[in-house]
C-alpha cells in the first residue's frame, strides 16, 4: 500500500487522500490513541482535522504527532469550544479566543495550518460570525502568519455558496457521501443539482475539499440501516468521496492501530471492491441519467476513460477552463467511441454514453 496525494491549488500542499477525523478518538484512551496517530502519520496520512468530540483529544494529538509537525497539516476551527471537556459550538470571540490558544499548547504548535471559519449551516450564523468579529480574527492570524490559510465547514449549500461570495477561502470542509448526495439522512442538506454545483464550483476555483461524515456515522456501513438496502465497505465510501470534483481527501476516524491499517488498505483492494455502483438502486429522479463516474461501465472496448471524460465535461460546462484543456490531453477522449453500446448496457444509472460521448465531442470540437 502507498499514499497517493492530491495538490491544494490556492496552497501548493500535497494532501494525502486519506485524512484523519477526530470526533471519538479520545475514547479510545492515550495508549491506544498515541499509537493510531503515529501508524496514520507513518503510512503517509499527512492531513488531521481537529473538531474533536472532547478535548482529551488534543493532548494525544500533542504526544503522537510533535515529531511529525513539520510534515503534517492541522485544521483547526474557529468556533469548537472545549471549556466544558467535550465539544461544544460557540460565536463568542472571547471564548473562541481562549479556546484555539489552548488548543495550540495541547498540541503543542505554535501555528495552524487551515483555520476554520467553523460550522456555518443557516445564513444566520453567517451574519453573527462576521458581526462578532470571528472572521477578522482568523484574517488578522493569518496576516501574522499563524493561520497559513483559511477554510470553511459547512453542510448547507445555500450557506457555502454566500460565504464563498464573500470570502476568499483554501479549503471547505463538506459532509460526502451517497446518502447526503441523494438527499438521504441528517445533514442531506440542498438538491442533487445544488450539491454537485458545490463540487463543481470548488474544482473550478481551485478550492480543495476536506470530507466530512465520509460514512454517514457509520450509516452507509451497516445494512440495517443504509438507505441502500445493503451495506457499503468503508473503502466504496471514500472512493465515492474522491470521485466528487474538488474532493483532497477523505477524513473518516479512526481509534486504534487495527482501524487506520482497515483505512490504509484502500489501496490494497481491486477496482471491483471499490465499484459503489449499487447506489444506483436508490437514484432520485433528478439524479437519473446522470454520470456519477462510477465507471461501472469499464473496460471500454475502445480504452476510454468514460468517467473522467463525463468528469471534464461536466467541470467544462460549469466554467472550468482547465478541465476543457485536461479532457484535450487524454490519449482517448470522446472522438474515439465507435457507439458499440457496451457502456448503455453497464450503466446503472441510466445514462445513454455512447449518445452523450456525441455531445461531449460536438461540445469540446466546437
Amino acid at each position: 500500500m502507498k499514499m497517493k496525494y492530491r495538490t491544494n491549488y490556492r496552497t501548493g500542499d500535497e494532501i494525502s487522500e486519506i485524512g484523519l477525523g477526530s470526533s471519538g478518538i479520545y475514547a479510545a484512551g492515550t495508549d491506544s490513541a498515541v499509537k493510531a496517530l503515529q501508524r496514520a502519520a507513518e503510512g503517509g496520512i499527512n492531513y488531521f482535522d481537529l473538531a474533536a468530540g472532547d478535548g482529551a483529544a488534543f493532548p494525544m494529538y500533542g504526544e503522537a504527532l510533535h515529531d511529525f509537525r513539520k510534515h503534517i497539516f492541522y485544521q483547526i476551527h474557529f468556533g469548537a469550544d472545549y471549556s466544558a471537556g467535550t465539544y461544544g459550538w460557540s460565536l463568542d470571540p472571547d471564548v473562541i479566543k481562549r479556546s484555539v490558544e489552548w488548543q495550540l499548547k495541547q498540541l503543542r504548535t505554535d501555528y495552524i495550518d487551515y483555520g476554520f471559519i467553523h460550522c456555518q449551516d443557516e445564513l444566520s450564523d453567517w451574519e453573527t460570525y462576521q458581526k462578532n468579529g470571528i472572521l477578522k480574527m482568523i484574517m488578522k492570524l493569518k496576516d501574522t502568519g499563524v493561520v497559513h490559510h483559511v477554510g470553511l465547514s459547512s453542510h448547507t449549500p445555500e450557506v457555502i455558496q454566500r460565504i464563498m461570495d464573500d470570502v476568499e477561502i483554501d479549503m471547505l470542509m463538506f459532509s460526502v457521501n451517497p446518502a447526503y448526495d441523494y438527499g438521504h439522512g441528517e445533514y442531506a442538506n440542498g438538491s442533487v443539482d445544488e450539491r454537485a454545483e458545490i463540487y463543481k464550483r470548488c474544482e473550478r476555483e481551485g478550492v480543495g475539499i476536506s470530507v466530512m461524515k465520509p460514512f454517514s456515522a457509520g450509516q452507509m456501513l451497516d445494512a440495517a440501516r443504509s438507505p441502500f438496502g445493503k451495506a457499503l465497505t468503508p473503502w466504496q465510501c471514500i472512493k465515492y468521496a474522491l470521485d466528487r470534483p474538488g474532493v483532497l481527501t477523505v477524513l473518516p476516524g479512526a481509534a486504534n492501530v487495527d482501524e487506520v491499517e482497515r483505512l490504509l488498505a484502500y489501496y490494497d483492494q481491486l477496482e471491483e471492491a471499490l465499484d459503489y455502483s449499487e447506489i444506483s438502486t436508490l437514484t432520485p429522479k433528478d439524479a437519473d441519467g446522470k454520470c456519477v463516474y462510477c465507471n461501472h461501465c469499464k473496460p471500454c472496448p475502445m480504452g476510454l476513460d468514460i468517467g473522467l471524460i463525463n468528469k471534464y465535461y461536466d467541470l467544462a460546462l460549469a466554467g472550468d477552463v482547465l478541465a476543457a484543456e485536461h479532457y484535450r490531453t487524454l490519449e482517448k477522449n470522446a472522438s474515439d467511441c465507435i457507439g458499440c453500446g457496451h457502456c448503455d448496457s453497464r450503466c446503472p444509472f441510466h445514462v445513454a454514453q455512447s449518445e452523450r460521448m456525441k455531445e461531449i465531442d460536438a461540445y469540446m470540437n466546437r
